[in-house]
């Protein structure tokens, strides 16, 4: 069986530097907010281009706080309008209302599954305050213009870069192109920790100090709280786990790009439609394959061939968020692309582990396929 995604033979390749690591932090004595955090934060932060990273407990965390923060800092109030593309993973829009802000779903590229942008402006009215883009399955949203979009309404803007460690538009990353973004580094992540972690990165200095007395019970000073804060903080020994990684990333996502050159340049079936790249000379787009992402409208007939021939795949995300019964109020809401992606999509297996012999094997029996 070629697995979807191993985890054990991703993180084995490091597995003595991981040791060593986790070994410094137990000895250390120091297992909350300490150097490794530190060092972390600022490896990240240099890594994405941004002034700040402030690590947190997850990836959800990363948005709720973001948003949070911002209600602190008299940016955003109750009730006030986000927009955000209606094909994301739950996460997203749960950071939304779970701030008492309102989501405000737009429908995605149905070729490039993230925000269609031109969709953005119509969405707009008196009581949007934010956009947040998700750069869905490794490649960014149409940043320069959303951000252009964002100027010209005076819109705060929070990019969702979970799937997106490393992604870049004329060599700007993911977590740059906003006023902050939030990621996550659960173990299946392109950068990911040996269980659950968050950062948000951000040019503002004064959103990162009040992200940093949320996460801490809203603390700047051990026993003075200046606003009611949370517990969620990004544990030394998972720091220390991602300072590891962080090095070999791009590694990784460079390998990552060399599975999906071959998925797309071998994979010739009509009956699969493959996605698209936005590429062109002035914002050259680096794609870093989180996941590689078809679509076919024979999805449960090409995933049952491909698990009998030893292939796993998995869907990411059957339902769409709403049709979702934590979002009741808006299963009658009719968004037809974002149904259809969510009817049609299969993610085929892709990672720094999967070899290009298994890459090739896929490809010949996705060819294989027929209805």
């Amino acid at each position: 069986m070629i697995p979807f995604l191993d985890l054990k033979a991703i993180n084995a390749q490091y597995r003595e530097k991981l040791i060593t690591a986790c070994t410094q932090v137990i000895d250390s004595g120091w297992y909350i907010c300490g150097k490794e955090l530190e060092e972390f934060e600022r490896n990240f932060a240099n890594y994405c281009g941004t002034q700040y990273a402030v690590g947190v407990a997850n990836g959800l965390d990363a948005l709720i706080l973001t948003l949070r923060a911002w209600k602190e800092l008299g940016k955003l109030h109750e009730a006030d309008e986000v927009i955000v593309p209606s094909n994301t993973y739950i996460a997203s829009i749960l950071a939304i209302s779970q701030n008492n802000l309102k989501p405000v779903l737009v429908e995605p590229d149905i070729h490039t599954f993230n925000i269609d942008t031109k969709k953005i402006e119509a969405a707009i009215t008196d009581r949007t305050k934010a956009i947040l883009p998700v750069h869905l399955y490794g490649q960014l949203a149409a940043m320069p213009e959303i951000m252009s979009i964002a100027k010209k309404y005076h819109l705060l803007v929070l990019e969702d870069s979970a799937q997106a460690h490393g992604a870049e538009i004329g060599g700007k990353k993911a977590g740059n192109w906003g006023d902050a973004s939030g990621f996550s580094f659960y173990p299946g992540k392109n950068l990911g920790a040996l269980g659950d972690g968050g950062a948000i990165t951000t040019n503002d200095a004064e959103l990162a100090d009040m992200l940093k007395a949320i996460r801490n019970y809203g603390s700047h000073e051990k026993y003075k709280n200046l606003v009611p804060g949370v517990n969620s903080r990004l544990d030394e020994i998972q720091a220390a786990i991602l300072n590891i990684k962080l090095k070999f990333l791009d590694r990784e996502n460079q390998h990552r790009r060399q599975i999906a050159d071959l998925y797309l340049k071998g994979i010739q079936n009509p009956a699969i439609e493959l996605p698209l790249i936005i590429i062109d000379t002035e914002t050259y787009t680096q794609h870093v394959w989180h996941l590689f992402v078809i679509r076919t409208r024979h999805r449960e007939e090409l995933q049952k061939y491909l698990a009998d021939h030893g292939v796993q795949t998995l869907i990411h995300y059957p339902i769409p968020p709403h049709k979702q019964q934590a979002y009741k109020e808006w299963n009658d809401l009719s968004l037809p692309i974002s149904e259809q992606i969510h009817a049609e999509v299969l993610s085929l297996p892709i990672g720094p582990t999967l070899s290009v012999d298994e890459a090739k094997q896929i490809v010949q029996l996705c060819n294989g396929f027929q209805i």
